[in-house]
Protein backbone atom coordinates (compact mmCIF):
# COMPACT_ATOMS: atom_id res chain seq x y z
CA UNK A 1 0.00 0.00 0.00
CA UNK A 2 1.42 3.76 -0.91
CA UNK A 3 0.16 7.05 0.61
CA UNK A 4 0.55 10.06 -0.88
CA UNK A 5 -0.25 13.92 0.91
CA UNK A 6 -1.13 17.18 0.02
CA UNK A 7 -1.32 20.25 1.91
CA UNK A 8 -2.95 23.59 1.54
CA UNK A 9 -2.71 26.71 3.54
CA UNK A 10 -5.95 29.14 4.36
CA UNK A 11 -6.56 31.81 6.76
CA UNK A 12 -7.72 29.15 9.36
CA UNK A 13 -4.72 26.85 9.22
CA UNK A 14 -3.45 24.25 7.49
CA UNK A 15 -6.09 21.05 5.38
CA UNK A 16 -3.92 18.26 4.87
CA UNK A 17 -4.81 14.92 3.03
CA UNK A 18 -3.32 11.88 3.03
CA UNK A 19 -4.54 8.80 0.45
CA UNK A 20 -4.13 5.47 1.25
CA UNK A 21 -4.41 4.07 -2.27
CA UNK A 22 -6.53 1.32 -2.40
CA UNK A 23 -8.41 1.91 0.90
CA UNK A 24 -9.23 5.31 2.25
CA UNK A 25 -9.02 9.02 2.68
CA UNK A 26 -8.05 10.77 5.94
CA UNK A 27 -8.21 14.60 5.97
CA UNK A 28 -6.56 16.62 8.96
CA UNK A 29 -7.71 20.51 10.07
CA UNK A 30 -6.45 22.20 13.14
CA UNK A 31 -4.08 18.78 13.83
CA UNK A 32 -6.87 16.65 13.64
CA UNK A 33 -7.61 13.77 11.81
CA UNK A 34 -11.61 15.49 11.26
CA UNK A 35 -12.60 12.57 8.18
CA UNK A 36 -11.70 9.09 7.49
CA UNK A 37 -13.38 7.99 3.77
CA UNK A 38 -13.00 4.40 3.70
CA UNK A 39 -14.22 3.25 0.11
CA UNK A 40 -13.05 -0.19 -0.36
CA UNK A 41 -13.39 -1.88 3.21
CA UNK A 42 -13.11 -5.63 4.04
CA UNK A 43 -16.73 -5.52 5.40
CA UNK A 44 -18.79 -9.00 5.70
CA UNK A 45 -21.79 -9.40 2.92
CA UNK A 46 -24.48 -9.25 5.46
CA UNK A 47 -23.52 -5.56 6.20
CA UNK A 48 -23.34 -4.76 3.01
CA UNK A 49 -20.36 -3.84 1.74
CA UNK A 50 -19.94 0.30 0.52
CA UNK A 51 -17.62 3.43 1.40
CA UNK A 52 -18.41 4.97 4.55
CA UNK A 53 -17.04 7.99 6.72
CA UNK A 54 -15.71 7.10 10.13
CA UNK A 55 -14.56 8.29 12.45
CA UNK A 56 -15.70 11.83 12.31
CA UNK A 57 -14.40 14.52 14.32
CA UNK A 58 -14.77 17.98 15.66
CA UNK A 59 -11.77 20.38 15.56
CA UNK A 60 -11.36 19.68 19.05
CA UNK A 61 -10.74 15.79 18.57
CA UNK A 62 -13.96 14.54 19.59
CA UNK A 63 -15.84 11.58 18.20
CA UNK A 64 -19.20 12.08 16.53
CA UNK A 65 -19.75 8.98 14.60
CA UNK A 66 -20.00 5.12 15.71
CA UNK A 67 -18.90 2.03 13.94
CA UNK A 68 -20.23 -1.41 13.97
CA UNK A 69 -22.51 -0.74 16.91
CA UNK A 70 -23.72 -4.06 18.93
CA UNK A 71 -26.80 -3.43 18.20
CA UNK A 72 -26.76 -2.44 14.28
CA UNK A 73 -23.12 -3.96 12.93
CA UNK A 74 -24.09 -2.30 9.50
CA UNK A 75 -24.25 0.78 11.03
CA UNK A 76 -20.70 2.66 9.99
CA UNK A 77 -20.33 6.31 10.16
CA UNK A 78 -21.84 8.36 7.59
CA UNK A 79 -23.14 5.60 4.32
CA UNK A 80 -25.66 6.12 0.97
CA UNK A 81 -27.55 2.99 1.22
CA UNK A 82 -31.08 2.22 -0.02
CA UNK A 83 -32.50 -0.27 2.32
CA UNK A 84 -35.46 -1.15 -0.17
CA UNK A 85 -34.73 -1.63 -3.99
CA UNK A 86 -37.27 -3.64 -5.99
CA UNK A 87 -36.32 -6.61 -3.25
CA UNK A 88 -32.70 -5.87 -2.51
CA UNK A 89 -31.22 -4.31 0.69
CA UNK A 90 -28.48 -2.28 0.28
CA UNK A 91 -28.26 -1.27 3.83
CA UNK A 92 -27.20 -4.33 5.64
CA UNK A 93 -28.58 -7.09 8.37
CA UNK A 94 -32.54 -8.23 7.62
CA UNK A 95 -34.78 -6.69 5.54
CA UNK A 96 -38.88 -5.97 6.37
CA UNK A 97 -41.11 -8.08 5.07
CA UNK A 98 -45.06 -6.48 5.08
CA UNK A 99 -46.65 -8.92 7.83
CA UNK A 100 -43.78 -11.23 8.51
CA UNK A 101 -41.42 -8.10 10.04
CA UNK A 102 -37.95 -8.60 9.62
CA UNK A 103 -36.36 -11.10 7.99
CA UNK A 104 -33.11 -13.06 7.32
CA UNK A 105 -33.09 -12.75 3.17
CA UNK A 106 -30.34 -13.71 0.98
CA UNK A 107 -30.57 -9.97 -1.17
CA UNK A 108 -27.48 -8.10 0.44
CA UNK A 109 -26.13 -5.99 -2.59
CA UNK A 110 -22.98 -3.90 -2.39
CA UNK A 111 -21.43 -0.96 -3.80
CA UNK A 112 -18.26 -1.41 -5.44
CA UNK A 113 -15.57 1.90 -6.00
CA UNK A 114 -15.01 1.74 -9.62
CA UNK A 115 -12.71 5.02 -9.53
CA UNK A 116 -12.16 8.53 -8.31
CA UNK A 117 -12.94 10.70 -11.61
CA UNK A 118 -11.25 13.54 -9.09
CA UNK A 119 -9.16 14.06 -6.02
CA UNK A 120 -8.60 17.55 -5.32
CA UNK A 121 -7.40 19.88 -2.74
CA UNK A 122 -7.21 23.15 -3.39
CA UNK A 123 -7.19 25.97 -0.50
CA UNK A 124 -9.11 24.65 2.21
CA UNK A 125 -10.85 22.32 0.61
CA UNK A 126 -10.95 18.66 -0.46
CA UNK A 127 -13.82 17.69 -3.40
CA UNK A 128 -13.72 14.14 -3.88
CA UNK A 129 -15.76 12.73 -6.81
CA UNK A 130 -15.87 8.94 -7.33
CA UNK A 131 -17.48 6.23 -9.87
CA UNK A 132 -19.37 3.42 -8.24
CA UNK A 133 -21.38 0.39 -9.08
CA UNK A 134 -24.49 -1.30 -7.07
CA UNK A 135 -24.67 -4.76 -7.15
CA UNK A 136 -27.17 -6.87 -6.08
CA UNK A 137 -27.21 -10.42 -4.52
CA UNK A 138 -27.23 -12.30 -7.62
CA UNK A 139 -24.21 -9.97 -8.67
CA UNK A 140 -26.34 -8.10 -11.25
CA UNK A 141 -25.54 -4.17 -12.07
CA UNK A 142 -27.99 -2.32 -11.01
CA UNK A 143 -27.14 1.52 -10.45
CA UNK A 144 -24.12 3.47 -11.76
CA UNK A 145 -23.76 6.00 -9.28
CA UNK A 146 -21.20 9.61 -9.37
CA UNK A 147 -20.79 10.87 -6.01
CA UNK A 148 -19.40 14.08 -4.58
CA UNK A 149 -17.61 14.47 -1.36
CA UNK A 150 -16.77 18.09 -0.49
CA UNK A 151 -14.66 18.98 2.90
CA UNK A 152 -14.74 22.47 3.64
CA UNK A 153 -15.89 25.54 5.43
CA UNK A 154 -12.77 24.61 8.27
CA UNK A 155 -13.64 27.55 11.23
CA UNK A 156 -11.25 27.21 13.96
CA UNK A 157 -12.88 30.38 15.34
CA UNK A 158 -16.44 28.95 15.52
CA UNK A 159 -15.38 25.42 15.97
CA UNK A 160 -17.13 23.74 12.96
CA UNK A 161 -16.21 21.81 9.49
CA UNK A 162 -18.64 21.32 6.73
CA UNK A 163 -19.36 18.07 4.25
CA UNK A 164 -21.49 18.69 1.37
CA UNK A 165 -22.47 15.38 -0.25
CA UNK A 166 -23.92 14.80 -3.57
CA UNK A 167 -25.00 11.65 -5.65
CA UNK A 168 -26.12 10.81 -9.00
CA UNK A 169 -28.13 7.32 -9.22
CA UNK A 170 -28.36 6.14 -13.20
CA UNK A 171 -30.63 2.92 -12.94
CA UNK A 172 -28.85 0.46 -15.84
CA UNK A 173 -30.92 -2.52 -14.97
CA UNK A 174 -32.87 -2.66 -17.57
CA UNK A 175 -36.72 -1.83 -15.76
CA UNK A 176 -37.68 0.04 -13.51
CA UNK A 177 -36.53 0.35 -9.76
CA UNK A 178 -38.29 1.46 -6.82
CA UNK A 179 -36.11 2.94 -4.42
CA UNK A 180 -38.15 2.24 -0.64
CA UNK A 181 -37.73 2.30 3.40
CA UNK A 182 -39.16 -0.29 5.98
CA UNK A 183 -42.17 2.27 6.05
CA UNK A 184 -43.23 1.98 2.61
CA UNK A 185 -43.14 -2.03 2.97
CA UNK A 186 -45.35 -1.48 6.41
CA UNK A 187 -43.09 -0.70 9.51
CA UNK A 188 -44.62 2.51 10.60
CA UNK A 189 -42.13 5.68 11.16
CA UNK A 190 -39.04 3.68 10.00
CA UNK A 191 -38.63 5.54 7.11
CA UNK A 192 -34.55 4.74 6.79
CA UNK A 193 -32.83 5.04 3.47
CA UNK A 194 -30.91 7.72 1.77
CA UNK A 195 -27.40 9.44 3.67
CA UNK A 196 -27.51 8.21 7.40
CA UNK A 197 -25.41 9.18 9.94
CA UNK A 198 -25.21 7.43 13.01
CA UNK A 199 -23.82 8.86 16.19
CA UNK A 200 -21.44 7.99 19.47
CA UNK A 201 -23.33 5.86 22.03
CA UNK A 202 -22.99 8.75 24.36
CA UNK A 203 -24.66 10.95 22.54
CA UNK A 204 -28.11 9.09 23.14
CA UNK A 205 -30.93 11.21 24.43
CA UNK A 206 -29.24 13.67 22.73
CA UNK A 207 -31.51 17.12 21.70
CA UNK A 208 -32.77 17.25 18.19
CA UNK A 209 -33.87 20.96 16.79
CA UNK A 210 -35.93 21.74 13.88
CA UNK A 211 -36.61 24.62 11.84
CA UNK A 212 -39.55 26.89 13.01
CA UNK A 213 -39.62 26.24 16.67
CA UNK A 214 -39.91 22.42 16.12
CA UNK A 215 -37.77 19.64 17.57
CA UNK A 216 -37.49 16.63 19.67
CA UNK A 217 -38.36 12.75 19.07
CA UNK A 218 -41.64 14.25 17.30
CA UNK A 219 -39.41 15.36 14.39
CA UNK A 220 -39.61 11.74 12.56
CA UNK A 221 -41.15 11.49 9.88
CA UNK A 222 -41.67 15.70 9.16
CA UNK A 223 -40.10 17.58 6.67
CA UNK A 224 -37.81 20.57 7.44
CA UNK A 225 -35.21 22.47 6.02
CA UNK A 226 -32.64 21.48 8.42
CA UNK A 227 -32.48 19.72 11.55
CA UNK A 228 -29.94 19.66 14.24
CA UNK A 229 -28.38 16.67 17.17
CA UNK A 230 -26.34 18.02 19.94
CA UNK A 231 -25.03 15.72 22.77
CA UNK A 232 -22.30 15.12 25.06
CA UNK A 233 -19.19 13.74 24.46
CA UNK A 234 -17.36 10.58 26.04
CA UNK A 235 -13.43 10.55 26.87
CA UNK A 236 -13.38 14.32 26.40
CA UNK A 237 -15.02 17.17 28.26
CA UNK A 238 -18.00 19.18 26.89
CA UNK A 239 -20.50 18.59 23.42
CA UNK A 240 -20.92 18.89 19.97
CA UNK A 241 -23.28 19.68 17.52
CA UNK A 242 -24.05 17.99 14.04
CA UNK A 243 -26.10 19.98 11.88
CA UNK A 244 -27.34 19.02 8.56
CA UNK A 245 -29.39 20.81 6.19
CA UNK A 246 -31.50 18.39 3.81
CA UNK A 247 -30.47 19.90 0.40
CA UNK A 248 -32.36 18.56 -2.65
CA UNK A 249 -34.23 15.74 -4.10
CA UNK A 250 -34.73 15.15 -7.72
CA UNK A 251 -38.04 12.85 -7.30
CA UNK A 252 -41.48 14.33 -6.76
CA UNK A 253 -41.59 12.57 -3.25
CA UNK A 254 -40.38 15.15 -0.27
CA UNK A 255 -37.21 14.73 1.84
CA UNK A 256 -38.54 13.65 5.68
CA UNK A 257 -36.77 12.93 8.56
CA UNK A 258 -35.81 9.61 10.15
CA UNK A 259 -34.58 10.87 13.67
CA UNK A 260 -34.02 8.97 16.93
CA UNK A 261 -32.02 9.97 19.59
CA UNK A 262 -33.37 6.91 22.03
CA UNK A 263 -32.17 3.84 21.49
CA UNK A 264 -29.69 5.18 19.40
CA UNK A 265 -28.40 8.40 18.01
CA UNK A 266 -29.14 8.54 14.28
CA UNK A 267 -29.97 11.28 11.42
CA UNK A 268 -31.05 10.55 7.87
CA UNK A 269 -32.77 12.96 5.40
CA UNK A 270 -35.08 10.36 4.21
CA UNK A 271 -35.85 10.15 0.42
CA UNK A 272 -38.40 7.56 0.44
CA UNK A 273 -39.35 7.92 4.31
CA UNK A 274 -42.95 6.71 3.64
CA UNK A 275 -43.66 6.74 -0.19
CA UNK A 276 -41.32 4.99 -3.02
CA UNK A 277 -39.42 6.65 -5.83
CA UNK A 278 -39.71 5.14 -8.67
CA UNK A 279 -36.86 4.93 -11.59
CA UNK A 280 -37.35 4.24 -14.94
CA UNK A 281 -34.45 2.53 -16.80
CA UNK A 282 -31.90 5.11 -17.62
CA UNK A 283 -33.27 7.70 -15.64
CA UNK A 284 -30.60 9.66 -12.21
CA UNK A 285 -32.04 10.14 -9.28
CA UNK A 286 -30.18 12.96 -7.65
CA UNK A 287 -29.43 13.78 -4.00
CA UNK A 288 -27.42 16.83 -2.13
CA UNK A 289 -26.95 17.41 1.80
CA UNK A 290 -24.98 19.29 3.64
CA UNK A 291 -23.86 17.88 7.24
CA UNK A 292 -21.71 20.34 9.66
CA UNK A 293 -19.89 19.19 12.34
CA UNK A 294 -19.36 21.68 15.54
CA UNK A 295 -17.66 21.53 18.87
CA UNK A 296 -19.86 23.00 21.37
CA UNK A 297 -23.88 22.07 21.89
CA UNK A 298 -24.76 25.02 19.67
CA UNK A 299 -28.60 26.58 20.92
CA UNK A 300 -31.34 26.95 18.71
CA UNK A 301 -30.17 31.00 17.90
CA UNK A 302 -26.49 29.57 17.23
CA UNK A 303 -27.99 27.21 14.91
CA UNK A 304 -30.20 29.39 13.13
CA UNK A 305 -27.38 32.47 12.42
CA UNK A 306 -25.27 29.59 10.86
CA UNK A 307 -27.79 28.17 9.03
CA UNK A 308 -28.70 31.80 7.19
CA UNK A 309 -25.30 32.36 6.49
CA UNK A 310 -25.54 29.39 4.25
CA UNK A 311 -25.85 29.87 0.61
CA UNK A 312 -29.30 28.82 -0.72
Amino acid sequence: MTSASSTTAGPTGRLTVTHEHGRQIVVNAAGVDIATYVYDPPVPDHESRKPYLHPLRTLSGALVSAYRPNDHRWHKGIQMTISHLSGQNFWGGHSYVRDRGYTALDNIGRMRHDAFDLVDVADTELTLRESLTWITSTDEHWVAEHRELRIHGVDTDRGSWMLDFGTELRNIRGSELHLGSPTTHGRPNAGYTGFFWRGPRGWTGGQIITADGGGGPESMGRESPWLAYTGQHDEVDGGGTVLVLAGTTSAPVPLKWFVRNDPFPAVNPSPAFDQEVELAPGETFRLTHRVVFADRAWDREEIESFVAEQSP
